[in-house]
């Protein structure tokens, strides 16, 4: 089961000697349109922004109709709590009509109850954009299985390296979502992502010699430097084939290297949606805080990073919001409805 999403380009990312110029005069706007020629700015200190000696039309703020919002870091503080004002907010956005839409690494049981609780049944693009599911009725909209070959590979590059693999399966009714092959783990980084996700995991001894059907993500966890070298690994035994990286997620001990089928990212997930509901890129915003939000923040018609967010989410973002334990994302709402 394999469906790719057309990846969007966006042409207003390089800058124009037109947008240099504004910059240079101190002029701040969001969106103008010219005779021939539409762009997006881009957006300076807010100390210029209340300086403005241009004399071109401002236009109203885009009708943005998607907010893709990441999980962890973004949606969550620190302490893996969704506050009332985060909540409130984002059931104001759902209200006025714009489709929220939790775009995350997470697998799909763990996104869930927090959708629940916002009252939210829009689908939600997990596993970084290889799982789509909906909420109300578990139903799977969209999946992107490894390749036979390919999911072998993996898993045997990552057993002789030492570590334990763990892949994932659309297996949430059935009572799991993932699978590892060794328990207890060789690996106290993996013991502990298991004893935190105890419930939805399934122990499968034979998991390199006889994967799973349908395996669509999977990911190896070790130290920093360890993941970075297995990232060149993988990337050296089946260049072309992968969509890889590593991080480290505020609720574990060790370093992801999180993999997933090539061209599969949350904006591949996100773009999926939106040419569904015929919204275009640049009717998307997008919030996150760490490397695998880059290509959603890249793409979208808005990109923000959260200021908890890693230095290249801030370097490619348009704007930065608070952090995500100041409630970051209820400035990013008010900036989607115009407020």
């Amino acid at each position: 089961m394999r469906t790719f999403a057309r990846e969007v380009a966006a042409p207003w990312r390089t800058l124009t000697a037109l947008q240099r110029a504004l910059q240079h005069s101190q002029c701040w706007h969001l969106r103008f349109t010219f005779p021939r020629c539409r762009f997006r700015s881009c957006l300076l200190p807010r100390s210029v922004r209340s300086v403005s000696t241009c004399s071109l039309r401002r236009l109203p703020l885009p009708n943005y109709r998607l907010l893709a919002v990441d999980i962890d870091g973004t949606l969550v503080n620190s302490r893996d709590e969704l506050t009332p004002a985060v909540a409130e907010a984002v059931r104001r956005a759902a209200a006025a009509g714009v489709r929220v839409v939790l775009v995350t690494g997470r697998q799909y049981g763990r996104s869930r109850p927090l959708a629940v609780e916002l009252g939210l049944d829009t689908p939600i693009v997990s596993s970084c954009g290889s799982l789509i599911k909906r909420p109300s009725d578990h139903r799977t909209l969209f999946r992107a299985d490894f390749p036979r070959h390919v999911l072998g590979e993996v898993l045997t590059t990552v057993h002789d390296a030492g570590y334990d693999p763990v892949v994932y399966t659309d297996t949430f009714t059935a009572g799991y979502e993932y699978h590892f092959p060794v328990d207890p783990p060789r690996r106290s980084e993996l013991a502990q992502f298991i004893r935190l996700n105890p419930t939805n995991g399934r122990h499968t001894p034979d998991l390199v010699a006889a994967p799973p059907e349908g395996a669509f993500a999977g990911f190896a966890i070790g130290t920093r430097e360890e993941m970075f070298a297995m990232h060149e690994q993988l990337d050296a035994r089946l260049p072309g084939e992968l969509y890889i990286h590593v991080l480290r997620s505020p609720r574990y001990e060790g370093f992801m290297c999180e993999i997933a089928a090539r061209e599969m990212t949350k904006w591949s997930g996100v773009m999926w949606l939106a040419e569904s509901w015929n919204i275009a890129a640049e009717e998307i915003c997008a919030v996150g805080d760490d490397v695998n939000d880059l290509p959603m923040i890249r793409g979208a018609g808005l990109g923000v990073a959260m200021g908890n967010a890693v230095p290249e989410l801030k370097a490619a973002a348009d704007r930065i919001a608070p952090t995500h334990d100041d409630d970051g994302l209820v400035e990013v709402v008010r900036w989607v409805l115009g407020e």
